[in-house]
C-alpha cells in the first residue's frame, strides 16, 4: 500500500529531550524520579489533544492509549508499541541542549560546549550513511536523551498520523511509555492484562531497520564471604578477614575470557560490577549474560567453584549464594510466534529498507515482556551511541521509524496470523 508521509517527528523529539528523565537505580519509588512523572504526564495530555481513545495514566505512571480499529477488529489481532521514557543513569540528562546539524555533510560533528567534546567518523562509521541528512545530537555535557525519546517521538507520530489518515487499515492498536527501563524496573508494574495486547514492538533499537529477536538470558548474583573480626591488636590466630577473601576470589576470575571486556558475538561473561566490603562480611554484586540457559548454568557454578576454592584457603570462613533471574532471551518466545517477525521484516523492507537482524548483547523490556506472555520484538528508533554525550538521531532514520510502525499495523489487517 502506498502512504504519503508528512510527519513532525523532530519538533515533538527536540521538546521531549529537554525534560530531566533520568532514573535512579537506589531509588525505592517507582518511578525512581520524579522527572519521569512529569514527561508521562505530558504525553498523555498529547495522546489526548491528537484523539487517541482511553488514555490513562496508572498509579505507577505508566501511560497507556489506544487507537481504535478501523476495520473489522475481530479479524485482527491486537497490537502495541511501547518506548520508555527514562534516560541512563550513567550521564546526565539535566538541561539537555539538542543541536541539529542540518543537512550533514561529512566529517567529525564538533559539540560546542565542550570542546573535547567530538562525534568522529573514525568511532560511528554509521555516520557515512547520513550524508544530506539532519543529525540531531548533544552540546557537549549531557546525553541527548534518543535513547528512548526517539521511540517515544515516533510512537507519537505515528499514532497522530493513523488517526488522521483513516484510508489507512489498522486493528486496534494500544500504546505504552514506560518508565524506569534503564534500571531494569521497567515492567515491574505493568498490567500485560490491561494493556490487551496479542503481540508488541518496543521501539528503541539502533540503526535504521534494525529488528531486534534475540536477546541475552540475565541473571544476577550475590556471593558473600563471611570472616570473624575482632580488635586487630588481638586478632591473632582469630580474624578472618572477609576483604581478603573476595579479594582472593575475584582474583581467580578468568583474566582473558567471560568478561565483558573480553567478549564478542555469542560470547557470554561474567561480570563483577560492585562490592560492599567489610572484614566480616563482604559482598560481591554479578551480572551474568548468555544467549542460553545452559550457558547460565556453567557461570553460576563457576562463581560457586571458585567462591568455594577460596573459602577453602581461608579456614572458618563462609559463603553464600544468591541468584535472581533477571530477563530471558526473547527468542523462545518468538519463534512460537513467527507472524509477528515476518510482518516487521515485511514492513521494513516496504519502507525501502534492508532488515537487519543480530543477536543483541543486552535486553529490552520486550525481553520481560516476552517472558511474561507477550512476544515483542525491538524495532529500530534510530539511536546511536546511547548513554554518552557522543549521542547521535539522524531525523531521517526517525521518519523511517514511524513509517515502519504505520506500515506494520497496516500489514496485521493483511496477516493477522490469528
Amino acid at each position: 500500500m502506498h502512504f504519503e508521509f508528512d510527519v513532525d517527528v523532530l519538533n515533538r523529539f527536540l521538546r521531549y529531550v529537554k525534560y530531566d528523565t533520568q532514573s535512579d537505580p537506589a531509588s525505592t519509588t517507582f518511578p525512581s524520579t520524579e522527572g519521569q512523572l512529569v514527561l508521562l504526564r505530558q504525553l498523555a495530555h498529547e495522546l489526548e489533544s491528537i484523539g487517541a481513545s482511553d488514555v490513562d495514566m496508572d498509579e505507577h505512571g505508566y501511560v497507556t492509549a489506544t487507537i481504535p480499529a478501523n476495520v473489522d477488529a475481530d479479524r485482527v489481532p491486537v497490537i502495541g508499541f511501547l518506548a520508555h521514557v527514562d534516560t541512563s543513569p550513567e550521564m546526565s540528562g539535566r538541561n539537555v541542549v539538542p543541536i541539529v546539524h542540518q543537512a550533514y555533510q561529512g566529517g567529525d560533528l564538533s559539540l560546542p560546549d565542550d570542546p573535547n567534546a567530538v562525534i568522529r567518523v573514525s568511532d560511528n562509521p554509521l555516520l557515512k550513511a547520513q550524508l544530506g541528512n539532519d543529525i540531531v545530537t548533544a552540546s557537549g555535557k549531557t546525553l541527548l536523551g534518543a535513547d528512548n525519546k526517539a521511540g517515544v517521538a515516533e510512537i507519537i507520530a505515528a499514532t497522530e498520523y493513523l488517526l488522521e489518515h483513516t484510508e489507512v487499515p489498522h486493528g486496534t492498536i494500544r500504546i505504552a511509555f514506560t518508565p524506569d527501563e534503564e534500571i531494569g524496573r521497567g515492567t515491574l508494574y505493568f498490567d500485560i492484562e490491561k494493556f490487551g495486547a496479542k503481540y508488541a514492538y518496543t521501539v528503541d533499537s539502533e540503526t535504521v531497520g534494525q529488528l531486534d529477536a534475540e536477546t541475552f538470558s540475565a541473571d544476577g548474583a550475590l556471593v558473600t564471604f563471611t570472616g570473624f573480626n575482632t580488635h586487630p591488636g588481638n586478632a591473632s590466630g582469630k580474624m578472618i578477614n572477609a576483604i581478603k577473601v573476595a579479594a582472593d576470589f575475584i582474583n581467580r576470575l578468568p583474566k582473558d575470557a567471560l568478561s565483558p571486556e573480553t567478549t564478542a558475538n555469542r560470547q557470554g561473561f561474567v561480570h563483577p560490577i560492585s562490592m560492599n566490603a567489610g572484614v566480616e562480611k563482604t559482598s560481591v554484586t554479578f551480572i551474568l549474560r548468555d544467549f542460553d540457559e545452559k550457558g547460565l548454568k556453567v557461570k553460576r557454578e563457576l562463581l560457586q567453584m571458585l567462591a568455594e576454592t577460596s573459602v577453602g584457603h581461608f579456614p572458618g570462613a563462609k559463603v553464600d549464594f544468591e541468584f535472581t533471574e533477571q530477563y530471558r532471551n526473547m527468542h523462545d518466545v518468538l519463534e512460537r510466534h513467527p507472524i509477528v517477525l515476518e510482518n516487521a521484516r515485511d514492513a521494513i523492507r516496504e519502507a525501502g529498507l534492508l532488515p537487519l537482524e543480530e543477536a543483541i548483547r543486552g535486553g529490552t523490556d520486550g525481553s520481560q515482556l516476552s517472558a511474561a506472555g507477550l512476544p515483542t520484538p525491538n524495532i529500530f528508533a534510530g539511536e546511536h551511541n546511547y548513554h554518552s554525550r557522543f549521542e547521535w538521531v539522524s531525523v531521517q532514520d526517525m521518519e523511517k521509524s514511524v513509517e515502519v510502525i504505520v506500515r506494520l499495523a497496516s500489514l496485521f489487517v493483511e496477516r493477522p496470523g490469528l
